[in-house]
């Protein structure tokens, strides 16, 4: 059974770095064709797509996200990390770190709020 987990960085300061980790357990986090997702939902909003890391370390970012994001990975410890730099108010979400495996978001840890204010 696949659980994904996030970390949980509550309050964060406008212009500071959001740092957000993802524990893998289930599966591995190099399974051949299998994403690793960071996906939000700000409040009264939609899903937004963040960026990937791949099983074999390639990285995707969204164009409206890429200049400030940065997704990395620690296979020893099974888990990949989101780091979003800069942050402003419009930042306060819930993330979400998700399986994209056969072109489905199969499996979706239980989501973070992350509130920006000074």
């Amino acid at each position: 059974h696949v659980q994904l987990q996030e970390s949980d960085p509550g309050l964060v300061k406008p212009s500071q770095t959001l740092s957000l980790t993802c524990t893998v357990t289930g599966d591995s986090i190099t399974t051949t064709y299998s994403g690793w997702s960071w996906i939000r939902q700000p409040p009264g909003k939609g899903l937004e797509w963040m960026g990937v890391i791949s099983y074999d370390g390639t990285t995707y970012y969204s164009p409206d996200l890429k200049n400030r994001t940065s997704i990395s990975r620690d296979t020893s410890k099974n888990q990949f990390a989101l780091q979003l730099m800069s942050v402003t108010p419009t930042d306060t979400a819930v993330y979400y770190c998700v399986r994209d495996y056969d072109d489905q978001y199969d499996f979706w840890g239980q989501g973070t709020q992350v509130t920006v204010s000074s």
